[in-house]
């Protein structure tokens, strides 16, 4: 547990890095993405079969994004979804951030984390001095825990929000709303650009969390810390696989407006233009309510994935998606003028042609 005896407040991330960095490798290196654990593998397959039981076969989309009636195979592993040549991108994708992964998570964590934090800390030392060395209760680690996941929450939705609106940073995220079939490692089909932007947002605002907490606390933050990463793990693990996922996974209306469902995700990853720069936060609806993003589906709402037929070929292929960004921004340079993000997207048309 970090402390101050020496005069100086320690947060978690410093002390993490200093005593622990072959552990901060060790985590940083692993090769099997959380959604693809056993655990997590067991709770999505169990919550699947409850949906085809409750649903009778219903609720299952296609690689078209049509909900359907199917049976208990195709329904929790449909043949043309992971067979489609976009869930094999997904793959390679993945394989790619996998190898670089290392080399930045590590470079983030010993940087962007400690800073801040440190930093935080500081200043809240000089602006009201020595710290009040609170005593840590279960009421204070869960208040830590929702402290954390609402700026964790704002400050993914604010680097969402800039990817979607900032066309250099859209040629980059474009690469994920590429994805064509919805599959587990969908989410982590991302450019190997995007993974330092997500891992140092990611670190920033935890280390603000900690930052604050470390002050009140006088540094012995750990348990709360720990209950925090515990508490994330629930929110985000639970039926966070389903985001990207074909089976489609509500929650009532009035819970959607306050926690984001992963059929809200399934909109999110649509190219209709209804659908375009919606539910950007990561965990809540808070956000996107305040800032007029929020998108809640109808029931069975047709969702076709991708970056619609106009631009959709020039992003098919591994070797596409991963020179991509390049390209975009060769033609942005070229032309002497930047086009809109949601440009690259299709119109939007009827449910008929694309159906």
């Amino acid at each position: 547990m970090a402390n101050s005896t020496s005069g100086e407040i320690v947060g978690p991330f410093t002390d993490i890095v200093q005593q622990a960095s072959t552990f901060i490798w060790n985590i940083a290196s692993t090769n099997i993405p959380n959604d693809l654990h056993w655990d997590r593998l067991l709770i999505t397959l169990f919550l699947a079969i409850c949906l085809f039981m409750y649903y009778r076969g219903h609720g299952s989309k296609s690689a078209k994004g049509e909900v359907r009636q199917v049976g208990i195979v195709e329904y929790l592993i449909p043949n043309d979804v992971y067979t489609h040549v976009s869930a094999r991108v997904d793959v390679w994708l993945w394989v790619l951030e996998r190898i670089l992964r290392p080399i930045w998570v590590v470079a983030l964590m010993a940087t962007v984390g400690p800073v801040t934090e440190q930093n935080v800390i500081a200043v809240l030392q000089w602006q009201f001095g020595e710290t009040p060395a609170i005593e840590s209760s279960f009421a204070w680690m869960l208040f830590f825990a929702l402290v954390s996941l609402l700026l964790y929450d704002f400050v993914f939705y604010v680097i969402h929000y800039s990817m979607h609106k900032i066309p250099a940073l859209w040629a980059i995220h474009k690469v994920h709303h590429s994805a064509e079939v919805l599959t587990p490692l969908t989410r982590y089909r991302e450019h190997f650009l995007a993974g330092p932007i997500w891992a140092a947002g990611s670190a920033f605002s935890f280390a603000v969390a900690t930052g604050i907490f470390a002050y009140l606390f006088d540094g012995g933050i750990t348990q709360a810390t720990i209950l925090g990463a515990g508490f994330f793990s629930f929110i985000l693990g639970l039926t966070g696989s389903f985001r990207h996922y074909h089976v489609q996974l509500r929650y009532p209306r009035w819970l959607e407006k306050w926690i984001q469902s992963p059929a809200m995700h399934h909109t999110h990853h649509s190219y209709l233009k209804k659908h375009w720069d919606t539910n950007l936060a990561a965990v809540t609806s808070i956000y996107d309510r305040m800032f007029g993003t929020l998108y809640i589906p109808d029931k069975d709402e047709y969702t076709p994935w991708g970056i619609g037929p106009d631009t959709q070929g020039e992003y098919r292929s591994f070797m596409q998606n991963t020179t991509g960004p390049f390209r975009d921004w060769y033609k942005m340079l070229a032309k002497g003028h930047s086009p809109q993000a949601g440009a690259a997207l299709a119109p939007e048309d009827s449910v008929q042609e694309f159906s």
